[in-house]
Formats: C-alpha cells, structure tokens, sequence
C-alpha cells in the first residue's frame, strides 16, 4: 500500500477531517478525564480544566484504544491508558510551554500565562503522577505492564526534550542525532500509546511490537511534519508567528539537513542562527534553508516514516477494522496543517 504525503501548505489539497476513530475517542475520553481532574488537589483543578479545554485531536488516546482494538480488546479495558497517555501528554505540553515561552496553546493562554509558571510546573507533576496512579490503581498485570511502557516512554521523552534544549545551544546539529532526539521527544510517546492498548487488550509480545514499531515511526513522521510547520506553516493555523522555529533558533530537522548541505548558503544559515533574529533575518534564514532543498528532504522523510508504519501494521495479525482505522489516521497525522 502507497500513501503520500501531503506537504503543509504546498498547494495540495487540504487535510481530511478527523477520522472518526479520533472523534469517538474524545468522547470516551472527555468524561474520564474529568473524573481525573477531580482527584487532584482543588487548588490545581481550574488550572487544569482551563488547559484541557484547549482541546485536541487526542491522537495518543485513539492510538491506545485502536491499538486494543485491534488485538481484541475492548474500550472499557483500554480507557485507563487512554487516559493516561493524554495526562502525560499535556504534562509535557504544560512544561514545554514554560521552556519555549509561549504564551498562547491553540489560540488561548498558556497555564503559566495565566496562573503563573509555579502553577503550571506542579500541574504537570501532578498530571504526570496521575497518570502512574491510574494505572497502577487497576492493578492487573496488563495495567502494571502498561505503567511499565509509559513510564519508560516518559524517560525517552524527557531525553528527547533535553537534547532539544542543548541542541538551541550548539551551531550545528547532524541529521541523525536530530531524528535521534525526535524519536525520543515524539516517537517514544506514540509508540507506546499503541504497545500500551497492544498489552491493555491482551495481545500477543509479536503485536504489542508491530503495534509499537507503527508507533515510532508514526511519531517521527508526525515530528518531521511538525518541523515543516514551524518554519511554513500559516499563523492563521498554527497559532505561531511566522518561522516561529527559526525565531526560536531551534535545531529542527529542516536546518539540519541545511547546514548538512555545506556550502556558502549553510555557513551563512548558521552566522544568521547564532544570534537573536529579526523579521528581516527570520525571513533570509527561511529562504536559505529552501534554497538547500531542505523542505522537500525533510518532506521525504517524513513520507518515507509514514511508509514504515503502515509497513508495520501491514505485516501485523490485526483485526482489520481497526487496522483500517489505525491506517487513517497515520495519514490524518502526516497530512494536517497546525
């Protein structure tokens, strides 16, 4: 099976809606999170409830219950990870927004905008702790393995985040070690959303990991396709300036595989991202890295994870509606515009 990406405002046509996979795990998940964020502290509750209701296309939620799904399991055996997945993710989301700055998530202030950056930190330590405890309060084996994959997919991710963070510091970033941090910071909480509904559901070790490796290479196409939006993407859309990426001096993908180019264009890409940007230089530094062949390179890349995970899924004993599904919505993911 063939499927190609479509490059973020490249014009292609636009992205597809939402599979409906996606939309019926929102509506599992909103009320369970909400019983969530009634047992942590009171004073965390509104908080909590003004990040959430940000939204989101819970893209690691449907994962695990697709993932169950597809090993034949049901949703009631699979919700707690669901809910898990998405505590771990906004805790991350919550700490990220405090790294970068940012002050606007979808369009609405940031937790640490509006409550303060102490706030917003316990909040996602608390996040991050309740997810532990949903799991672990089940108490069943599948929910202990569970617990186990998430909390080491936590580490990888926390891995990947601090090589972010010491990437914004260097001059230059190879290709590998970049896609390296991307499968720690985007992979390794995709893949184990999917291992984790593998395992939740009852799957055999041979699926909990072609459901895992469909996971890592999902994320990593996801990234990629993220990397592109944060220098091409619409503000309209993202809710980011333009070049946010660039603005931010960050290493993604798209300026490494420039600066791995050589050259004049790449020197001058490096002396532009070595100090604070202006508009004027947002703009050149956007120009050099096209001019390399960056955006079409980081494109393939992306397209040729995409090939990998449905490869995955392809090769997999599946039950096939939810194989279908976990096929949409890799193309969903790999096709958006924000």
């Amino acid at each position: 099976m063939t499927t190609s990406l479509v490059p973020p405002n490249a014009g292609g046509p636009p992205p597809a809606e939402a599979p409906p996979a996606l939309a019926r795990a929102s509506a599992l998940l909103a009320p369970a999170m909400e019983t969530a964020v009634e047992r942590l502290d009171p004073s965390l509750r509104d908080p909590a409830r003004h990040h959430l209701a940000g939204g989101g296309k819970h893209v690691r939620a449907g994962l695990v219950l697709l993932a169950s799904a597809a090993v034949g399991g049901s949703d009631d055996g699979a919700l707690a990870g669901a809910v898990a997945v998405e505590l771990v993710h906004n805790y991350s989301l919550l700490h990220d927004d405090i790294i970068d700055g940012d002050r606007e998530r979808r369009h609405r202030p940031t937790v640490w905008a509006r409550y303060g950056v102490g706030v917003a930190i316990v909040l996602g330590d608390a996040l991050a702790a309740l997810a532990m405890q949903l799991l672990l309060d089940e108490g069943a084996p599948r929910h202990v393995r569970a617990a186990q994959l998430l909390a080491d997919a936590n580490q990888q991710m926390i891995g990947g985040q601090s090589a972010d963070m010491v990437f914004e510091g260097r001059a230059t970033v190879g290709v590998e070690e970049c896609l390296a941090m991307e499968r720690g910071k985007t992979g390794a909480l995709l893949s184990a959303a999917c291992a984790m509904g593998a395992a939740l559901g009852g799957g055999t070790e041979e699926q909990v990991g072609r459901l895992a490796a469909y996971g890592e290479d999902l994320g990593i196409a996801f990234q990629a396709v993220d990397d592109l939006l944060g220098i091409w993407g619409q503000p309209t859309r993202t809710g980011k300036p333009v070049g946010a990426d660039l603005l931010a001096r960050k290493k993604t993908l798209p300026v490494s595989v420039a600066m791995a180019t050589g050259g004049e264009g790449a020197a001058e890409l490096e002396a532009i991202l070595g100090a604070e940007l202006t508009e004027t230089q947002v703009a050149r530094a956007t120009h050099l890295v096209e001019a390399t062949g960056a955006r079409e390179a980081v494109t393939a890349i992306a397209d040729d994870h995409l090939q990998a995970a449905l490869a995955a899924l392809d090769d997999a004993d599946l039950e096939r509606g939810p194989k279908e599904e976990l096929m949409a919505v890799a193309r969903y993911v790999t096709a958006r515009d924000r």
